[in-house]
């Protein structure tokens, strides 16, 4: 029985709209909690410091050692929320590519994990970027493809041309099936 998905994919390629509409389509209840979440959740004096996070005018995304030590903290405490019964759909950037995966991998061993990948053209990306206004620019251009390297999928889905509540029907379809 699938206890946690995990959605990766870059800067507005569609990941928090899936996470919303798989909570509309799924059965059971499923929390959702993105790097948005942790983010949200640190003090202010680290969302613009060497040690949090910082964003380069480009879009670069910088983090640093107490960013660091935050994430790993919530990570776990993520895995254990599903331990405990949660259903939990991870929506996440891995600016690090595999090496991302396996931090989560190694937070979930012994659960039943989907990786899905959440892929769209670059310049889709980048407009959703300007439309939203609350994005550093450049940033979708620079994590549409990265954030991807050597990452193994279950599923992948393309939101370039589909629906946000598409590829959650496609994702819930596997889910269910996996029931």
């Amino acid at each position: 029985m699938t206890q946690v998905i995990v959605l990766n994919g870059g800067s507005s390629s569609g990941k928090s709209g899936i996470a919303r509409c798989l909570q509309a389509v799924l059965p059971d209840p499923w929390l959702s909690l993105s790097v948005d979440t942790l983010v949200d959740a640190m003090p202010l004096s680290l969302r613009s410091s060497d040690a949090g996070i910082e964003f380069g005018a480009d879009g670069e995304v910088i983090v640093g050692p107490e960013f660091g030590k935050l994430d790993a903290a919530w990570s776990e405490g993520v895995a254990a929320m599903a331990r405990a019964g949660a259903r939990i759909v991870v929506d996440d950037v891995f600016l690090g590519g595999a090496a991302s995966q396996q931090r989560w991998q190694k937070r979930f061993d012994g659960l039943d994990v989907l990786w899905v990948g959440v892929r769209c053209d670059s310049a889709v990306a980048t407009g959703r970027e300007m439309a939203r206004g609350d994005r550093v620019a450049g940033m979708a251009a620079l994590q549409a493809e990265v954030v991807h390297e050597g990452v193994y999928y279950d599923l992948e889905v393309d939101t370039t041309h589909r629906e946000a509540l598409d590829c959650a029907r496609v994702i819930a379809g596997r889910v269910t099936r996996a029931q």
